[in-house]
């Protein structure tokens, strides 16, 4: 449910905390969080494009060296910079990025959901989760092979330590991040300053590299080549994989902070390490095994691989992060079942750990390990969801442009489509590695857009069926005074999602109680379309007469509901809540199999599953459980 967006104070481009931490500060601490992903691409991306150009069979063209680094310069150029960092972070949701932020944002443009807008939405939600997936395993597989320039001996057990590696990792996750997290700003600054490092040391050797600035080297290398040009293509797309995260970390450091820190540090660093291994390559042809650790010294190796581990833990830290909050957004927004939500910081706004979506990503990430065994084969599973999620944000924006930016349509869509035309070339480069990988964030995808269609699909088709047995709140006003119906001393507060019509559970305590709490509270939480509602705007309050009273609660989408807490605000509206004077009467619904289905049986089956694991209503909204009263009711779908 939404209201005017009029009715929300506009919370401004960055929250309070960001003006006061230094914009240094800010900056260093992006670079750890928000640059992992792209950060880490230099570790497999430049070698994959040139044994995608049939470097790995023997002679280096340098033809295809010099089109390779034109294409990553100006899709580093094109995609990252003036797409995400000039255009996309201007589309703020109050301050949020990413996907649902960005389609509760189109959604308020809109005025009202729609079923295109939404299926959008999903899909693109979908295609981060199968990247989710994905960026762990190949970051970590990149990095730990290194260690064969150590010592071939070693390559037998690369996909145990791997394993071992993103065991920890997850299980770390129930400790929070918020002690270590202090520390991947520097580390992630060492490790581009070394990138840089690597880099200048080669191109020394070779500065002949510098012609790929040529945006014409780029074009000649696809439009020459043929099907293999397209291949290329897709390969060198890794480069930019990451560059989602730019507008997925919005909220957690502000626009300005994300711009100076790609512009002052993280873009040169990368194109400087993309150069020197395009210079190595011109002179020592045989390093493509391994371009990236071949830019260093045999003494810095060592050193260089274990960097390379930490840079990639925390940039698989980071899309562990977003699934959290990409999954707590869609809970929010009704899109996904209720998921259990830890608080892992009492400080930090944001640090959260969800058990269920910790265990199926671990789950996903050690069985992509496991069955691919190295980062090369993984490559063919990497780069399709990116550019389908890049598509489909290209598309919102054309509407946040026209909608809210109050640009002229023609002008909206000349704005983005030529972003929408290079996203949907590097989609269908990266779509000819469906069938040697790319299946594999396809189906990831596939299987979250069909939960989020299950799940809204159902809960749609219950309250449909419960609105059929509504009866009017009105109509208990007028029995009030019956002596049939005992009035029990206390606070009765029964959580519903249509005030105007009587609870089910009070229903159900008319029929087999024929009682009444002395004072009734009927409550309804409201998911607004910004990520936070202001204190002063949380609570609503309407007295009907002197037992009965409404109150509307309302959270942002990217708000953890504590509905104790917010009720005591009532106070200041003149009603004394007092928790343990209050007894919450929740419905607990107990579906069945209905002869006459509204969904095929596989998919009521499927949310009776979703239904059965979902938490609690009483635990998701923070309520007390020796406070709690559950009545059930029979649905039959």
């Amino acid at each position: 449910m939404t209201k005017n967006e009029s009715e929300i104070p506009e919370q401004g481009d960055q929250h309070q905390g960001h003006a006061k931490t230094g914009l240094a500060m800010t900056s260093l601490a992006a670079i750890g969080v928000v640059y992992g992903d792209i950060g880490t691409s230099p570790l497999y991306a430049y070698r994959e494009a040139m044994v995608a150009a049939g470097g790995h069979r023997g002679g280096v063209d340098p033809e295809h060296i010099l089109g390779v680094l034109s294409v990553i310069t100006w899709a580093l150029i094109i995609v990252v910079t003036i797409k995400y960092v000039i255009i996309l972070l201007r589309a703020d949701n109050d301050g949020e990025g990413g996907t649902f932020s960005l389609l509760a944002l189109v959604q308020r443009a809109m005025g009202r959901p729609t079923p295109i807008v939404l299926a959008l939405g999903m899909l693109g939600a979908g295609l981060f989760y199968g990247d989710a997936a994905v960026t762990p395993a190949i970051s970590v597989l990149s990095a730990i092979e290194g260690l064969k320039l150590v010592t071939p001996a070693v390559e037998p057990f690369l996909v145990p330590i791997a394993v071992i590696i993103i065991v920890v990792l997850f299980v770390f996750q129930s400790k929070g991040t918020a002690s270590v997290a202090k520390f991947f700003g520097p580390i992630m600054m060492v490790w581009f300053t070394l990138l840089a490092a690597g880099g200048v040391m080669n191109l020394i050797q070779a500065p002949m590299v510098l012609q790929a600035l040529n945006p014409i080297r780029a074009a000649e290398l696809v439009t020459s080549n043929g099907a293999l040009g397209f291949t290329i293509l897709g390969a060198a797309f890794l480069a930019v994989t990451g560059a989602e995260a730019l507008y997925a970390d919005l909220g957690h450091f502000g626009r300005m902070p994300i711009r100076i820190s790609w512009l002052a540090v993280v873009m040169p660093s990368l194109l400087l390490n993309y150069y020197g291994q395009g210079a190595l390559l011109m002179t020592h042809p045989e390093a493509i095994e391994n371009p990236f650790f071949r830019l260093y010294p045999e003494w810095a190796v060592l050193p260089m691989i274990v960097l390379a581990g930490m840079a990639t833990v925390i940039a698989s830290q980071a899309v562990i992060s977003g699934a959290y909050s990409l999954t707590q957004q869609g809970v929010q927004l009704r899109l996904i079942p209720r998921l259990r939500i830890r608080q892992t910081s009492e400080t930090q706004q944001g640090q959260i750990y969800m058990p269920e979506v910790n265990f199926w990503l671990m789950l996903g990430v050690l069985m992509l390990i496991v069955i691919f065994g190295s980062s090369s084969a993984l490559a063919a599973a990497y780069g399709i969801s990116v550019t389908g999620e890049m598509c489909i944000t290209s598309i919102l924006v054309m509407v946040v442009a026209n909608r809210l930016w109050k640009m002229p349509l023609i002008l909206s869509i000349a704005m983005m489509l030529p972003f929408l035309a290079l996203d949907l070339t590097f989609f269908g480069a990266n779509s000819m590695k469906i069938f040697s990988g790319g299946y594999v964030s396809l189906a990831i995808a596939a299987g979250m857009i069909i939960l989020m269609w299950t799940w809204r699909r159902g809960a749609a088709i219950i309250l449909k069926l419960e609105r059929e047995n509504d009866v009017p709140l009105d109509m208990i006003f007028r029995q009030m005074d019956s002596k049939s119906i005992s009035t029990v001393p206390g606070t009765a507060i029964y959580l519903t999602g249509t005030p105007d019509m009587v609870p089910a559970a009070m229903l159900h305590s008319l029929k087999h109680f024929k009682a009444l709490h002395e004072h009734i509270v009927i409550l309804t939480i409201v998911t607004e379309d910004v990520p936070r509602v202001p204190n002063e705007s949380r609570v609503n309050m309407e007295e009907l007469n002197e037992r009965f009273r409404k109150v509307e609660l309302r959270f942002g989408y990217a708000e953890e509901p504590d509905v104790p807490k917010a009720l005591l605000q009532c106070r200041k509206l003149g009603w004394k809540f007092d928790i343990m004077a209050t007894s919450f009467i929740l419905s607990q619904r107990s579906l069945k199999l209905s002869g006459q289905r509204r969904m095929p049986a596989w998919q009521s089956l499927f949310f009776f599953y979703l239904a059965r694991n979902a938490t609690r209503s009483s635990d998701y909204f923070r309520i007390p459980a020796s406070r709690v009263v559950e009545l059930g009711t029979l649905v039959n779908v």
